[in-house]
């Protein structure tokens, strides 16, 4: 199975650490595609595409913007491709899932959980929930951040600790995600050393 992906440098390495049945063919853009593929992966951070262009599967990242938001056509899949979650052997997916999109998600030796599309899935959202409170304890000067990373790391045994997957994902993509689902539940709202975080 061949796939075009259009992604950076550390994307481009996480999704080629453990898939042997396919051949990813990189994309510079997504304007001068590959007929040549089977599917593509589009997953450079919420970027805006012509869909249109070809009727082939597309799995994109959009962990914020819904396909709904993004009027997206029925071969567009949704993915968290967040910086951590693509090596893994699940995927949480939105869109319409067809024959077409399994046996893609299949040669990716993926498992699919399918999932409303809705902002955030459910591991981003509980991953920016568990950051936005380690921000909380460290502005009510609970601990260091070193000292928040370790208790979690220990405690939960995550393979990493909140400020290092804040690292690792962005605060600016957190931030992002916590604030759009904070227009419709309150829980959400981020911390203010996230935000500070988010716009440096």
């Amino acid at each position: 199975m061949r796939i075009g992906v259009l992604a950076n440098d550390d994307q481009w390495k996480e999704i080629n650490t453990r898939t042997s049945n396919v051949n990813f063919i990189r994309l510079d853009s997504f304007e001068n595609i590959s007929e040549d593929v089977e599917a593509y992966l589009l997953l450079k951070d919420e970027m805006k595409f012509e869909f249109e262009i070809t009727n082939k599967p597309v799995i994109i990242n959009s962990v914020v913007i819904t396909l709904k938001e993004m009027n997206a056509p029925v071969n567009v899949f949704r993915i968290n491709g967040w910086s951590g979650f693509l090596w893994g052997n699940t995927w949480e997916v939105s869109g319409f899932i067809n024959e077409a999109v399994q046996k893609v998600f299949a040669g990716l030796g993926k498992k699919i959980i399918h999932l409303p599309d809705e902002p955030g899935f459910v591991s981003a959202r509980v991953i920016a929930m568990i950051i936005n409170e380690a921000y909380f304890a460290l502005e009510d000067k609970i601990s260091t951040k070193e000292e928040i990373d370790i208790a979690m790391k220990l405690g939960t045994s995550y393979p990493y600790g909140p400020f290092e997957w804040a690292a690792l994902i962005g605060a600016d993509k957190i931030f992002s995600l916590l604030r759009k689902l904070s227009l419709q539940d309150k829980r959400y709202l981020p911390a203010t050393l996230l935000k500070a975080a988010a716009t440096r």
